[in-house]
């Protein structure tokens, strides 16, 4: 029995419907932006394995610093104690985040992060003696699996099930291009009630929804809005960190600072599972009582793992080499090349580039689904032609690794033009 027929019989995997979904290829090797299954066929990696491969795979330096770290000290409890590694990370997070940022906050995956954020903003209201308990939102967006990320979320079929079970969120429009006006509009409308605890958002770009794009400058205007009438803002920069926008944060980009952000995917370069959550000192004293029921009583078994708080130092030391920041300007050139080749293409409606990130759409005659027939059969040409991308129903986009090389790159653009004449 072949290691993908042992797999369907066994696991359970993410986001599949497991009775149309064949056998899965078995990979087994990494390295740089390549893959290899078991059959030795190899993949150009063009999303960095869901955007947290930056620095590739089996990078010697990421490695080299989980070893050392496992020889010394794996993992102990972070609750009634700390280590250097936490001290060292939280140290160096906060010379690099927006300036207002004082506190972190850890955990162990993207939607855990969204989830102390959310949680973190209506218990300060609660512990300030104000009944703030909703939370605003972008239409489309998409923050998460865990109770309160999927109820920030926008797309439906993703929390259809548990309509009623989650929290009150209100969504507005995306502040896109001709929508600014509206959605400013909305966003004001819902904080003068006095009812709403945050405003949650993905800056500049919304992953899951098809890496839609808005300008900062809007965003800018909407958190100038709430902290006028003192509603949190919460940055998820799950997807948009750690370079992806062309700067170290999306949050770089605004001149107005959120009051929190939540981070993961690339905190660690692909390696081991963490999560940041990080406050303003005026968020993390609403919880700093004589009262021990004002604390905020969230916490993980793995919070601050010192293992992956190793990969997180070495992660960020990588980012900031001269050649990693050249790299993120190179792809960066050649989507805006590639966008510019392709967008008067007859089958193509639009494209985009943030930073290292390419999006294309597809025209069609009608609407398509998140997982519909020409996703799927978009997703299995790729595959077929050793490329991994997934596209959102007619959005085909590339988020990859800032080691690829500039040939890879050029055969991922040379496969999605094949894609293009072919749908």
């Amino acid at each position: 029995m072949t290691l993908s027929e042992k797999d369907q019989l066994y696991n359970w995997h993410p986001y599949t419907q497991h009775k149309t979904t064949g056998l899965l290829p078995a990979i087994v090797k990494g390295e740089g932006a390549l893959l290899w299954d078991d059959n030795g066929k190899e993949y150009i990696d063009a999303i960095a394995s869901w955007w947290v491969n930056p620095f590739g795979h089996a990078n010697p330096v990421m490695a080299e610093a989980i070893y050392q770290q496992l020889t010394t000290l794996e993992h102990v409890l972070f609750g009634g104690f700390t280590h250097n590694k936490a001290v060292a990370l939280s140290e160096k997070l906060l010379s690099v985040l927006p300036s207002n940022q004082k506190r972190i906050f850890y955990s162990d995956n993207g939607s855990t992060a969204v989830e102390v954020a959310l949680k973190a903003a209506l218990q300060y209201n609660y512990n300030q003696g104000r009944k703030r308990t909703k939370i605003i939102a972008f239409e489309d967006a998409f923050h998460g699996d865990t109770f309160g990320a999927m109820a920030s979320s926008g797309i439906t079929f993703f929390t259809e099930a548990f309509k009623g079970s989650l929290l009150e969120v209100v969504r507005i429009p995306v502040p896109v291009p001709g929508k600014e006006t509206e959605a400013l509009q909305a966003l004001t409308a819902l904080v003068e009630t006095n009812e709403f605890a945050a405003f949650i958002f993905e800056p500049l770009v919304q992953g899951a929804a098809g890496m839609v794009m808005y300008d900062a400058a809007v965003l800018d205007q909407m958190i100038a809005v709430c902290q006028h009438h003192q509603v949190f803002t919460i940055a998820d920069e799950v997807m948009t960190g750690f370079g992806k926008t062309g700067k170290t944060f999306a949050s770089d980009y605004l001149q107005n600072q959120p009051d929190m952000l939540c981070l993961s995917k690339a905190l660690t370069g692909g390696t081991i599972p963490m999560a940041v959550t990080t406050f303003t000192q005026e968020i993390f004293d609403g919880f700093y009582d004589s009262d021990v029921n004002k604390a905020l009583f969230h916490g993980h078994t793995f919070t601050a793992n010192p293992t992956g708080c190793a990969a997180a130092l070495a992660a960020i030391s990588l980012l900031e080499t001269p050649e990693m920041q050249h790299n993120i300007a190179r792809i960066n050139a050649q989507h805006l090349a590639f966008a510019q080749k392709m967008k008067s293409h007859p089958k193509v409606k639009t494209t985009r580039v943030t930073g290292v990130i390419f999006a294309l759409e597809i025209q069609t005659e009608t609407h398509e689904s998140y997982y519909g027939s020409m996703r799927m059969k978009l997703y299995n040409f790729f595959i077929d032609k050793g490329v991994i991308l997934r596209p959102v129903g007619n959005i085909v986009y590339i988020l990859p690794p800032y080691i690829i090389t500039t040939e890879q790159l050029e055969k991922v653009y040379g496969i999605v033009e094949q894609a293009v004449e072919m749908v």
